[in-house]
């Protein structure tokens, strides 16, 4: 669940169009996922986890911090030296980033590794920053820093 939608019972009551607004999730997933919440088996198997003890809420929504890199966008191409892509993921979002999956021109930075392939192209031919993953971890360190 994202911060959002941090308890089932918010999930189940959003409309189309506040899940369409998850990063990632387009308009056929999020009708995907109203339409499952309609079922009465669904219904019927949340309120069975929860009678079972099942938790079923994450933790509450935590205001970000505003820093140099919120609204900045990063895509991960290639294998890292150190980190993980999770790992690179999870640091990028701390840091008020967020990270996609395909380059375009919105995209501000590509983190290349060994094995870059396309995404590397594309960011050159678009004319992208490329960042290496000390360059990344200077960046981050920067903001961490403030």
């Amino acid at each position: 669940m994202t911060a959002q939608f941090h308890t089932v019972d918010r999930l189940a009551a959003a409309t189309i169009a506040e899940i369409s607004q998850i990063h990632g999730i387009g308009s056929e997933i999020a009708e995907a996922v109203d339409e499952w919440f309609q079922i009465a088996a669904n219904q019927q198997l949340i309120e069975r986890l929860r009678s079972a003890g099942l938790q079923l809420a994450g933790d509450p929504p935590v205001q970000p911090v505003e820093t140099q890199l919120t609204g900045k966008t990063f895509v991960i191409t290639g294998t890292l030296p150190t980190l993980k892509r999770d790992e690179a993921k999870q640091l990028i979002e701390q840091a008020g980033g967020k990270v996609g999956s395909s380059v375009s021109a919105k995209t501000s930075y590509v983190v290349v590794g060994a094995e870059a392939g396309s995404k590397l192209d594309k960011a050159i031919e678009l004319g992208i920053p490329q960042l290496d993953e000390d360059q990344l971890r200077q960046l981050l360190g920067a903001i961490g820093n403030r």
